[in-house]
């Protein structure tokens, strides 16, 4: 079944004690809405409904699903509600925070904070260019302060990109989207149907030969790096398993920052997974703390007061 577009459902549509007002964002497997709850207040709703396994059309509230995707749309309908049942858990200011998760027209919603800012992908495009080494390391040790939330809780992300993070208006992110996450108890080999994204996605999510763990979204994290400076995603790590053409972080921008940064990021990205960081804590303790000597190069310093001066 070809990719269609999905009709959003009409401002105004009321869906438990919500009431829709527009939409705001849609993508292969959902459409997320502003909406207000029965006081008010701004949530964002986010609905189950992948293009490439159901259809609805204008003036309808339930999607239709061929017979041939109803096992599909209801395996991805599973993973749907059990991320909203493994959020309600976590309360973190660099985690989504889902308020409620419920069941409606044969589909599922889940009841996010509403959030004012843009992704870090939106982010990066419109940069379009060098990033200050400040911002990069406050940015990523929040996303990494969520992230070890997260994995306290027993749960792995397992699709961390420049797409599923949200930056607020001032800078501080959000980890969302946590469709592929798994429980750290039933980690092993990738699920056949599971979701992830070349470039971002570590090596062991595609196929069986090493553990799901930490050390997976560790990876992604480094790729997030990586692609902040480079402007796009690193070399996929299944193409990097055959013909390694990713260049290090220290040859491409030993210039431009800090001899630190630069190892940290190349440590998140090794193949093995077990030469690199192993815990979110660890690696943000590497992005908050400089070894003796780790200081930019001088032309790091110039174009950071040049660039203030502007």
């Amino acid at each position: 079944m070809a990719s269609q577009n999905n009709q959003a459902l009409p401002p105004g549509c009321e869906l438990e004690s919500y009431r829709i007002e527009r939409q705001l964002s849609v993508g292969g497997f959902s459409i997320v809405y502003l909406a207000h709850d029965a006081a008010g207040t701004p949530v964002a709703i986010k609905e189950y409904l992948p293009n490439a396994l159901a259809l609805r059309g204008e003036g309808q509230l339930t999607p239709t699903v061929p017979p041939q995707y109803q096992a599909d749309f209801n395996h991805g309908l599973k993973c749907f509600f059990e991320e909203g049942r493994a959020l309600t858990g976590i309360d973190h200011p660099n985690v989504v925070r889902v308020l409620n998760f419920f069941r409606a027209n044969e589909t599922v919603y889940l009841v996010m904070r509403y959030e004012v800012g843009q992704t870090l992908r939106d982010y990066i495009r419109q940069q379009r260019g060098w990033l200050e080494e400040s911002f990069l390391r406050s940015m990523f040790c929040g996303v990494l302060d969520g992230l070890g939330e997260v994995h306290g809780s027993g749960l792995l992300h397992l699709d961390i990109k420049p797409a599923n993070i949200w930056l607020r208006d001032d800078g501080s992110p959000v980890l969302l989207d946590f469709g592929a996450a798994r429980y750290a108890v039933d980690i092993g080999p990738p699920e056949p149907r599971a979701m992830y994204t070349p470039g971002y996605a570590a090596p062991e999510q595609y196929h069986g030969k090493f553990t799901l763990g930490p050390w997976t979204d560790i990876y992604a994290v480094g790729a997030c790096m990586y692609a902040t400076l480079a402007g796009s995603a690193p070399q996929a790590a299944d193409e990097r398993m055959v013909d390694d053409q990713l260049q290090p972080a220290r040859q491409r921008w030993g210039s431009d920052y800090s001899p630190r940064l630069l190892a940290t990021i190349d440590e998140c990205l090794r193949l093995a997974p077990a030469r690199r960081p192993q815990h979110a804590r660890a690696l943000q303790a590497s992005l908050t703390t400089d070894q003796p000597g780790d200081q930019p190069p001088s032309s790091w310093l110039s174009r950071l007061g040049l660039r203030r001066r502007k």
